[in-house]
């Protein structure tokens, strides 16, 4: 347990399902769904994940220019994607944002979080499905975040971090300034500005990105 943290590192299932990270056996259907799950990240997504916002709780009536307008603010905006259903075109209450600098992203996950647009307050934080090493979609059972109201609630993300653990000994380390949260290896993403809180420095952000040089060539030599 001296490695516990409350933002998960990578993403697992049985422990995004308990509170406190530490359960052993699913909880609900949903968990053991995600559990069996062989999810893929979506290889038509194009864009730098570690440049792109996930926003949502958005109003269904939000449109693409109405994000734009907001969340030109925070800086300038390469990319931005509204989610819409494929056979109505209606919203679905999320969108990705990529912006061109990291700055600018860290200004506006920092600042744009809980901000009313069009009477809904909204989350923003990070895209996770490129990033977060594991990862697992609401509608596979995984997720993070979620309602009361809906049994499945996922722990270790910034909507719902991790609780520390009753049985965590004193001598455990925490993350730096992120108070009760999560668990598992370091965690690709983020600089000290990110999150508000912490996350990574720009020399875990260079392997990051050197990694992923490296896992490209390999493709492209086989």
């Amino acid at each position: 347990m001296s490695d516990w943290c409350p933002i998960a590192k990578d993403y697992n299932p049985l422990k995004a399902g308990s509170i406190d990270g530490t359960d052993v056996e699913p909880h609900d259907r949903a968990v053991w769904r995600a559990m069996s799950a062989r999810y893929k990240p979506n290889k038509g997504v194009v864009g730098d994940p570690l440049l792109t916002l996930f926003v949502a709780r958005l109003n269904p009536q939000t449109t693409e220019d109405k994000l734009q307008t907001v969340f030109s603010k925070y800086g300038d905006i390469r990319r931005l994607r509204l989610v819409r259903d494929i056979v109505t075109g209606f919203s679905k209450g999320y969108a990705f944002i990529e912006y061109k600098e990291e700055r600018s992203v860290s200004r506006a996950r920092r600042d744009a979080d809980k901000l009313v647009v069009d009477q809904h307050e909204v989350f923003v934080d990070f895209e996770q499905e490129r990033t977060l090493r594991g990862w697992v979609p609401r509608r596979l059972g995984g997720g993070l975040g979620g309602k009361k109201e809906s049994g499945q609630l996922r722990f270790g993300g910034r909507d719902r971090p991790f609780r520390k653990p009753i049985n965590l000994g004193p001598g455990a380390t925490q993350e730096r300034g992120l108070g009760d949260r999560d668990r598992g290896e370091p965690r690709a993403r983020g600089d000290r500005r990110r999150y508000g809180e912490s996350d990574w420095d720009s020399r875990d952000r260079r392997d990051y990105r050197e990694r992923d040089r490296s896992d490209r060539r390999h493709r492209d030599w086989r």
